[in-house]
């Protein structure tokens, strides 16, 4: 693969922009090029258009070039559709020209392994600062200037802005052009093999395209997670949403994806962490996918969360409240004085609440619609939304829908809030109509489900978005260093005082040889725990090396030898030389556990959740990826079922959260003291105790590169 930063390089990025906006388009190829040139044609590409091939003299009626370097200028845009060998050959001949970028058809690089592999690294070494898109790729389509270099006959319309759209999947990128949705495209980017460009490259080129709404992604894997993570900062700072639909959840589909155009998938829940560490929006189907790329496309005004809500039917104002809960998303009721202005409107019959039943008494009245709706939006809501579905076979219907649509757009138009319009189902509402409300600036949504989730979204990241640019520390990961080749299992008195020296609170102890164990133990203070130190064992309680609640010299010295007997029979010839004793501690209102994890795409990945015995039984934990700034922390740690406890539970002495949130930074600081060697930490369980007493770990085991 190309370097990660490669976009960084500004050659490359100026290359990109040359490939996305082109001047010239060439095609490399045979007569199969004609399709997409005629399209190119049809659609008023204003740019020329060069045809490159040795043996037909024209292509879609278009004089042909014998070789790149016959054209009368450097292309910007060059869609080459030969043999993979060939396709080397061309790229040596594009950076000759000082070409712009290239999309690369042909299949039969690294995704099928063996002499693939060889080929796709002389690929990459011939592009050198080409804009490269592929290969093993259908192409890439910018609908803004009608530049359609893709291997299949795409769903095409022209558009001023709209979402770019970035696929690991060519037939998928080629499936959502078909789309009857009516989602504003700008691009659309089959990325393939990721050879050269990869979509962090696509995201930080994208993000500077004044027409582009926002940014969506069908991903099965990234490689690269650090660049993404700066590129995804960069389109958030742009106001440039992402959205990502991520394959490969399952077990199954996360094998699928390993071997799907060489992607790594990784942990999906360690995607779901670095997205909301982002502020990217991930849904769950294409449809979903489609949808909030249109709603963040066309709505003006996104990100309030106090929604008004419209429809002659009950049961759709039963599933909207239904659908809002899902998302932990109110509907703010009337004030008096709105109740009482809308009671006058309405007949006596009506429900005045939000959702908002009008009645059919005031269907296919435009004057009355918009006179209930300003009464609505005049109030503290940010946006309207209107449910209605198109009778197909109706004209009077359509017309009469139409006019609840004009009016719900200018009343919220009067109000400065945003109108929204959605069916019930996906496939009630005629395409005209989805244009006019386009035009207008509200969404046409299309499913009451994906509304709720679309509208969901906008105010999602509108909150994540304002988290990401107010933290206290940079969200974009650091570099992966390679893993340790070598490590060592740290004793846990060695775990512990460098984990002190971070700040974590650890018991107060001492190591001690079997014959002082007594007199150690009474400088500490009984009761005390005692646990074989030398040799370390990684499970110490498995092999009978752990001794708790110990009230005495006498008994402190029974505990001692029987450890010693107990190691020695846990594996013959090992021998107990060095024990360490530590404070009993007693009284914890919880505990819990506190890990970090050395993970090849993410980096340094910190856990925090239910410890002690709880740990496999109630798998309540919250994932950060590093360095994590205390709000976050926060935030995991109150969302903790757990947590209940914490607060004080039927009468129970409350937790010191406080602390605990303590312990969890010097951890996390500890970990980015250690970020290149880390290998793994545990400590558990970490007692919390009653407010005002601190939060102290009584067992920490510490893996460290060497």
């Amino acid at each position: 693969m190309a370097d990660s930063g490669a976009v960084t390089n500004s050659k490359r990025l100026a290359n990109l922009r040359r490939l996305l906006s082109p001047r010239h388009v060439a095609f490399v190829g045979g007569q199969n090029l004609a399709v997409p040139i005629k399209l190119c044609l049809a659609n008023g590409y204003p740019g020329k258009i060069w045809p490159v091939s040795p043996k037909y003299p024209e292509i879609a009626g278009l004089k042909t070039y014998p070789s790149i370097e016959a054209l009368p200028e450097s292309p910007d845009a060059t869609f080459i559709a030969v043999p993979r060998e060939l396709t080397i050959d061309i790229v040596k001949s594009l950076v000759a020209r000082d070409a712009g970028g290239a999309v690369c058809y042909a299949a039969g690089y690294a995704e099928v392994g063996g002499e693939g592999v060889e080929l796709q690294k002389q690929l990459v070494a011939a592009a050198g600062d080409l804009a490269l898109v592929g290969p093993n790729c259908y192409g890439l389509i910018n609908y803004l200037d009608s530049v359609i270099m893709f291997a299949s006959g795409p769903g095409l319309w022209k558009a001023e802005r709209g979402a770019a759209i970035i696929s690991q999947s060519g037939n998928i990128a080629l499936t959502l052009t078909f789309n009857d949705r009516s989602v504003p495209f700008s691009y659309v980017i089959s990325a393939g093999n990721q050879a050269v460009m990869r979509i962090s490259d696509y995201i930080e080129g994208l993000a500077d395209d004044p027409r582009v709404t926002a940014i969506g992604l069908y991903i099965e894997g990234l490689a690269d997670i650090p660049a993404f993570s700066r590129a995804a900062r960069k389109a958030l700072a742009a106001n440039k949403p992402i959205v990502a639909f991520k394959a490969g959840r399952s077990e199954l589909g996360a094998k699928l994806a390993m071997s799907h155009t060489s992607s790594l998938a990784g942990s999906d829940k360690l995607y779901d962490t670095l997205f909301e560490r982002l502020g990217v929006i991930r849904v769950n189907s294409l449809a979903d996918f489609l949808e909030t790329i249109k709603y963040l496309s066309v709505a003006e005004k996104i990100g309030g969360d106090r929604l008004a809500v419209f429809t002659c039917s009950g049961g759709d104002g039963l599933m909207t409240a239904d659908y809002m809960a899902g998302h932990s998303l109110t509907l703010p009721q009337f004030p008096q004085e709105q109740h009482d202005a809308l009671r006058a409107q309405l007949p006596v019959f009506a429900t005045i609440s939000n959702p908002l039943d009008y009645n059919t008494s005031l269907w296919g009245n435009e004057a009355a619609l918009t006179k209930c709706f300003d009464t609505v939006m005049a109030g503290g809501f940010d946006a309207g939304m209107l449910i209605l579905d198109y009778p197909h076979a109706d004209p009077n219907g359509t017309a009469d829908c139409d006019k609840s649509v004009r009016a719900v757009i200018e009343a919220s138009r009067r109000n400065g809030k945003q109108p929204i319009v959605t069916t019930t189902l996906p496939e009630t509402m005629p395409r005209a109509s989805r244009e006019k409300m386009i035009a207008a600036g509200c969404p046409p949504m299309q499913g009451l489900q994906s509304a709720i989730d679309a509208f969901a979204a906008g105010v999602r990241f509108a909150r994540l978005k304002q988290r990401v640019l107010a933290s206290n520390i940079a969200v974009e990961l650091p570099d992966v260093a390679p893993a340790p080749k070598t490590t060592r299992l740290w004793s846990e008195w060695e775990a512990k005082q460098a984990l002190a020296r971070h700040g974590l609170t650890v018991p107060k102890g001492a190591l001690a040889a079997a014959a002082e164990a007594a007199q150690v133990g009474a400088s500490i203070g009984f009761p005390v725990v005692a646990k074989l130190a030398k040799p370390v064992l990684a499970h110490k309680t498995e092999a009978g090396a752990v001794a708790l609640n110990i009230g005495d010299g006498a008994a402190l010295d029974a505990a001692i030898d029987r450890m010693t007997k107990s190691v020695a029979a846990y594996k013959p010839g090992l021998i107990a030389g060095q024990f360490l004793l530590e404070r009993q501690m007693t009284g914890a209102v919880a505990e819990l556990i506190i890990g970090v994890k050395r993970d090849d795409l993410f980096g340094l990945v910190l856990v925090v959740g239910a410890g002690g015995i709880l740990v496999e039984l109630v798998e309540d934990a919250a994932t950060l990826l590093l360095p994590v700034d205390r709000s976050a922390v926060e935030q995991a740690v109150q969302g903790l079922r757990i947590t209940k406890l914490l607060r004080g539970y039927r009468g129970k002495p409350a937790g010191d959260i406080e602390a605990a949130v303590d312990a969890v930074m010097a951890v996390a600081a500890f970990a980015e003291a250690h970020r290149d060697k880390l290998v793994e930490l545990d400590v558990n369980p970490l007692l919390v105790m009653p407010k005002g007493q601190g939060a102290i770990a009584v067992d920490a085991l510490v893996v460290m590169g060497e």
